[in-house]
């Protein structure tokens, strides 16, 4: 019986850890020469970390009995209780996650397109700390939650932004050109305006549109613009992504 309760926390405590994910923004994070986008939480049952490279996404849930046996494996010298190396390994992830890295804190990564595997270097209680987190490839479905559905909203919601936009300025066209037509004069002097009659590309499919302007901005273009202090050219798309993680929930969870 006691069994069974302690399978049903940690049942609820990883659907716990899923949905908070849901909330986070992603981040632009670097590992020596490697740059990802990231996002993570971190609770009292365990911890969740998302992180890509935007061709592969890696993602990996531990709970307290894996923290607990990784620890003793890597930390032979370390007696600590689980919540410490939560804690410590919160304290490490998070000042990350914000842009703020630390020197005294290590960190290297090894990478497959089926598995990546980060290396922590630091201290706890005076003494060396290390920690691996052991990401394999995130599910169809983690990736449809935290990157694509969300981007769909985003370039959907643009598109119709878009739009009302432009209809807006062949409303004013209308305006203009009925006052010139009774006669009033301009309140001061401009350049004629170019009547819009709409933009063909407005009515493309906001998935091809994304993918287009992705293309366009490689290595050396204006939109590359870093992120947090990243020099990836593909971090400019994070942060749309970072944006569109809290409008998708308001949306309506996918």
């Amino acid at each position: 019986m006691l069994g069974q309760v302690q399978r049903f926390r940690r049942m609820e405590g990883s659907e716990d850890l899923d949905s908070s994910l849901l909330t986070q923004p992603w981040a632009s994070v670097c590992f020596g020469e490697s740059t990802f986008i990231a996002k993570a939480c971190f609770r009292e049952t365990g911890y969740v970390l998302l992180i890509s490279d935007l061709s592969s996404v890696w993602y990996e849930r531990a709970d307290t009995d894996v923290i607990g046996k990784r620890s003793k494996e890597l930390n032979k010298r370390l007696t600590a209780h689980v919540s410490s190396f939560l804690n410590r390994l919160s304290n490490l992830m998070c000042p990350l996650l914000e842009g703020r890295e630390s020197d005294a804190n290590s960190f290297s990564c090894q990478q497959t397109p089926s598995k990546l595997t980060i290396h922590v270097k630091s201290e706890l209680s005076g003494l060396p700390f290390y920690w691996d987190f052991h990401c394999p490839a995130a599910a169809v479905e983690m990736i449809s939650r935290h990157l694509v559905r969300p981007l769909i909203r985003m370039s959907l919601a643009l598109q119709y932004q878009l739009q009302e936009l432009a209809s807006l300025l062949v409303q004013k066209d209308v305006e203009i050109e009925d006052y010139r037509e009774s006669g009033a004069a301009l309140s001061r002097e401009s350049a004629p305006a170019v009547r819009c009659r709409g933009r063909p590309g407005i009515h493309k499919h906001p998935a091809a549109s994304l993918h287009g302007r992705g293309q366009a901005g490689g290595e050396g273009s204006a939109e590359a613009a870093p992120l947090r202090g990243c020099r990836d050219p593909r971090a400019h798309l994070v942060s749309a992504a970072g944006l569109i993680g809290h409008a998708g929930l308001s949306a309506g969870k996918g």
